[in-house]
Order: C-alpha cells, then structure tokens, then sequence
C-alpha cells in the first residue's frame, strides 16, 4: 500500500495544474461567457451596489483586523497606545480593502 507520505507531490501538483487550467477555461476562452446572463438594467443593479458592498467589506475588514487587539492590553498589558495605533491601522486596512474590493 502507498502511503500518503509518498504521494504529497503528485496531491499538491495536480491540484495546482487543475486550479490553472479551470481559470484559463472559465476566464480566457469563451467556452463557459454564455453560462451567466447578464441582469436587467445591470449598471443600475451595479450603482446601487457598490455603496452596499464597500460598506459590507469595509467593515467586515475592519472587525477582522481589529477585533483581537483589545485583548493583548487587557489580558497581556501591551500599552494601550499601541492597541490604539493598531486599531488605527485597521481602520486604514479596512478602507482599503473595501476601496480595492471589486467592483
């Protein structure tokens, strides 16, 4: 029998190979472009949105960049000047995840 141990190489680059070859066929061949119809009035559907999601992701972000922070000065009495410095740099994460996010 084969262990797994021996087999990690040929796992790991077929997963690769086919994570490659997936994304040329659903992105650059026009083989899968009729799978999706576009919507009804789409840039009004977009517009609408993109206000929505920039929010969603923005502070998403936001709770994920910062929320574990207060707990290093609680429990582990790190200053707190530099939980607030790290919250702030959060908050300049989450804006720009959330301006970068597509569109």
């Amino acid at each position: 029998m084969t262990g797994l141990y021996s087999l990690w190489l040929p796992i790991l680059l077929s997963s690769v190979i086919v994570f490659l070859v997936s994304s040329v066929i659903h992105m650059a061949l026009p083989w899968h472009k009729s799978d999706y119809p576009k919507v009804p009035n789409e840039e009004k559907v977009m517009d609408a949105l993109r206000l929505r999601v920039f929010r969603f992701v923005g502070v998403t972000a936001f709770i994920g960049y910062t929320v574990a922070l207060r707990q290093m000065s609680i429990w582990y009495r790190r200053a707190w000047s530099t939980t607030i410095k790290a919250t702030v740099d959060g908050l300049i994460y989450a804006l720009l995840t959330g301006w970068l996010w597509p569109r």
